[in-house]
């Protein structure tokens, strides 16, 4: 029996999971490898069987006639107020918060810390119908306001504990000489701490804003007004009773995901970095 060096056999479990990897990418991506051919179809070549994987005649119909079917200018805008009334509202709570628990000390520290993560555990839809009435109580319904409140609300327990593991990591000297030279606490905040945690924030204000632009639960619940309805509610247009129009549906659906795709790549790199810093700091 022959016996392998190590480097062999490293470099057979680093193919091996390379392999892997490229399968579990191929299964991941293939329902986006679907929309991505159907909405260039024909309704006949969408329903037909055997089904073809790429269209034999492609189109881009489906792109004009969705403008026309229903308001999509209308949805964007609403999609845009809610996910940036959401980063807004998050992130003027989750600062100063994650900063109080970076650098106070006071009792029960841990454990407010550990209650954060605890509040990801439940789903909006668990507590959507106490919120429902909470809203009617307070004459919220229908706005806008009432949206980006709930989802604030379930944003900013992750976001403070993010911005805690970034704040944690900056020396408290910088902190220092900042107030020895005149800056109040506030102030080595905003000059000093926040330019520094930079990659967090963004991290921080892209996963907000990715929420509040996905938002459906709290959309659907709270908002009565076609005209203030979101994306993710307006596409639910194309799905009729008897049919889906399924070609509209997915050029919107893209449409929908292409300007989350375009923020992405514009900072990929302070994502990346931001998720790796604050989640190796405690």
């Amino acid at each position: 029996m022959v016996e392998l060096s190590n480097k062999t056999r490293t470099a057979i479990v680093q193919l091996f999971a390379v392999f892997v990897t490229l399968i579990l990418l191929v299964i991941m991506l293939f329902p986006f490898f679907v929309m991505l051919v159907s909405m260039f179809k024909s309704p006949n070549e969408i329903y037909h069987i055997p089904p073809y994987w790429f269209p034999k005649d492609p189109t881009f119909k489906n792109f004009f006639k969705v403008w026309d079917t229903i308001p999509l200018a209308t949805y964007f805008k609403s999609s845009l107020i809610i996910a940036l009334g959401t980063v807004v509202l998050n992130t003027l709570i989750s600062v100063p918060a994650g900063y109080a628990v970076a650098r106070l000390h006071f009792p029960g520290k841990k454990f407010i810390l550990y209650a954060f993560l605890v509040t990801q555990m439940f789903s909006p839809v668990v507590v959507v119908i106490s919120l429902f009435k909470i809203v009617i109580k307070i004459h919220f319904i229908d706005t806008y306001l009432s949206v980006i409140i709930a989802d604030a609300v379930f944003t900013t327990p992750f976001v403070i504990w993010m911005l805690n593991g970034y704040f944690s990591g900056i020396p408290k000297g910088i902190e220092d000489a900042a107030r020895i030279d005149g800056c109040t606490r506030v102030g080595a905040l905003w000059r000093v701490i926040l330019p520094i945690a930079a990659p967090g924030l963004v991290t921080t204000i892209i996963y907000t804003f990715i929420y509040g632009w996905n938002d459906f639960i709290f959309s659907l619940t709270f908002l009565q007004t076609g005209s203030k309805y979101p994306l993710t509610i307006g596409l639910y247009q194309f799905v009729g009773r008897f049919a889906v129009n399924w070609g509209q549906l997915l050029a919107a659906a893209f449409l929908a995901i292409l300007p989350v795709l375009i923020l992405f790549f514009l900072v990929e790199k302070q994502l990346v970095s931001g998720l790796a810093g604050g989640a190796v700091k405690e």
